[in-house]
């Protein structure tokens, strides 16, 4: 893809962290956008910043929200009609929206665990599902799924979050075959879909302040302390991180990690993949000991 200008975007969990961030850089890009969230008000919000940051440009790009719970597969096929209706059909989408829970597995809540999965694999089933048929007709099209590097390194008590983003990784890896091969449209044009997936390190998001708790003793003392030893590792900004993926877009990545400690936490997963996890699980526990 040479450029979002002009290119319609869909954003996923676009009300905060890196959504927000990719809002922002999309429409610095010149793309419209069509944002989803369940936080109507901060989509509001965001909306809002955006219109007005058009009008002062002079130029004559469009934002358009819409509440959206990406574990509804039916609020993501209206979504995906949305986008035709308003704006004729998506060029990229970002499969962002995402939630996190820190709870050991055998004394953690089952209903939890699901809704996890919802949310962060089946949002990305669902959103994957519901566009892809009219990114067909698209040049250029391009879905980004949000992984992260807890795809490779795994520690204890996030051990749904860790198989959530496992699991993307892996339907997104397939996906992109699938989808590599041409489709016509009824011009009679090929089109394929270009599948990138994203494995961001820390980034400093609300991720871990909205998480669901459970038992967090093997991690921290409490909520505020896991809070502030999330803060203290996570070392990129949501706007670095959406630079980032934006460029991979543009280059037509297919695999993209955002942070020197993803970097990192990868190159030891490559090298030693049975130790890796317990290697970074040791570092958080001397981090946790000496702070």
């Amino acid at each position: 893809m040479k450029s979002l200008h002009k290119k319609l975007v869909v954003i996923t969990g676009a009300a905060s962290g890196i959504g927000e961030a990719l809002a922002h850089a999309c429409a610095e890009a010149g793309a419209d956008l069509l944002l989803a969230d369940i936080d109507q008000q901060r989509l509001n919000s965001l909306a809002a910043a955006l219109t007005g940051q058009f009008k002062k440009a002079g130029t004559n790009q469009r934002v358009f929200t819409q509440s959206c719970d990406v574990a509804s597969e039916a609020d993501v096929q209206t979504l995906a009609a949305t986008a035709v209706q308003e704006f004729g059909g998506a060029d990229v989408l970002f499969n962002n929206a995402g939630v996190a829970l820190v709870a050991p597995v055998l004394s953690g809540k089952l209903a939890d665990a699901h809704w996890l999965m919802d949310i962060n694999f089946w949002g990305v089933v669902h959103g994957c599902r519901a566009f892809a048929p009219q990114m067909h007709a698209r040049p250029d099209a391009v879905i980004v799924n949000i992984s992260s590097i807890f795809a490779m390194l795994s520690l204890p008590t996030q051990s749904f979050y860790n198989a959530s983003k496992a699991a993307v990784r892996a339907f997104s890896d397939s996906l992109r075959e699938e989808l590599r091969v041409s489709r016509k449209d009824e011009t009679g044009s090929k089109y394929g879909i270009h599948v990138l997936c994203v494995h961001p390190g820390g980034i400093r998001t609300r991720l871990v302040e909205q998480a669901r708790l459970g038992n967090i003793t093997a991690m921290a003392a409490n909520a505020e302390s896991l809070n502030k030893q999330f803060k203290r590792i996570a070392r990129t900004s949501p706007e670095q991180a959406a630079i980032a993926i934006i460029n991979a877009v543009n280059k037509r990545k297919t695999r993209l990690l955002i942070g020197a400690d993803a970097r990192v936490g990868d190159f030891f997963y490559r090298l030693f993949p049975a130790r890796a996890s317990a290697w970074f699980a040791g570092m958080l526990r001397r981090q946790r000991k000496h702070s």
